[in-house]
């Protein structure tokens, strides 16, 4: 079965690319705009996969807040046209979500399923949960996957992630201030790659979390990775307030991954596994 996969340049995309093999097709930009109903509607016609992956996304939160209609287009018109264009012509649909669309309930201290009612705090969240409810309301066969902070090695080549960003910051000073009242599961697109695979396989269509397992906060994340890479940097813990980003963010956006493994079988490793295995594979790394 061929597999178109959108955003396939991506960290994600990448790995799926790899995992997937010679059902891939690798789709980008270039070859297709997913906000352009008639360019969607052409190519799936034209093409007719089996299956298409949705791993293109809008993700610049905080300028989002400065252009939403610009995140609207791409994270809740493109997911609107690839939904219609797919069911049309037959093809199965797995979207990629975020954790962006909790944060509102500020008192929130256990893992969210998918049970539970979203409340976005941000531009881009707002976006993010409008492409859920179009693809869930317009193609009947279809996955939608939530996940948080993806990490990968394809984004090591010059695009940037956090951990990339942390080994480059650490390198070039003594010091970091980093948030540490943001509790979330940053995860390595490897292990999501997977886990979205091995869900396609099982046509138990619906909404999906998928993260490594367990939580930290963005300074605790830091720390493990200053640790495994054997640098040493004083890190300075801050409030979000401190750091003044102009999107707000979930305090807590911690995913239950239950039915995930319930479907697939499929536990995903805890973070300070998934972060060493990257730190070995990434260029440069120790593998």
């Amino acid at each position: 079965m061929q597999v178109a996969v959108i955003g396939a340049r991506g960290q994600l995309g990448t790995d799926l690319i790899s995992i997937l093999g010679d059902d891939a097709l690798a789709l980008d930009i270039e070859e297709i705009d997913i906000t352009i109903a008639d360019d969607v509607a052409s190519l799936m016609r034209k093409v007719r996969p089996g299956f298409v992956i949705n791993a293109a996304a809008y993700n610049l939160v905080d300028r989002a807040e400065e252009e939403p209609e610009v995140a609207y287009r791409v994270n809740a018109i493109g997911p609107r046209n690839l939904a219609i264009s797919c069911s049309e012509v037959g093809a199965k649909l797995l979207h990629v979500s975020t954790d962006f669309v909790f944060g509102l309930d500020s008192q929130r201290t256990t893992p969210y399923r998918e049970t539970d009612p979203p409340g976005p705090l941000s531009a881009y969240g707002l976006s993010k949960l409008a492409g859920e409810y179009f693809v869930r309301s317009l193609c009947p066969q279809h996955f939608v996957v939530r996940t948080c902070g993806l990490y990968g090695v394809e984004c090591s080549r010059g695009k940037g992630n956090f951990v990339e960003t942390m080994l480059r910051l650490g390198a070039e000073r003594d010091a970091l201030d980093i948030v540490n009242d943001q509790r979330c599961t940053p995860s390595w697109t490897m292990n999501i790659a997977r886990a979205i695979v091995a869900l396609m396989e099982t046509e138990q269509f619906g909404l999906y979390h998928a993260t490594d397992s367990g939580d930290m906060t963005w300074y605790e994340f830091a720390a493990e990775i200053f640790r495994q890479s054997g640098m040493t940097v004083k890190l300075n813990p801050i409030t979000s307030a401190d750091f003044g980003a102009a999107a707000q963010r979930p305090a807590y956006s911690v995913l239950d991954c239950g039915k995930l493994t319930e479907a697939t079988g499929v536990e995903l490793p805890a973070w300070q596994s998934a972060l060493a295995e990257y730190l070995q594979k990434r260029p440069g790394g120790a593998a």
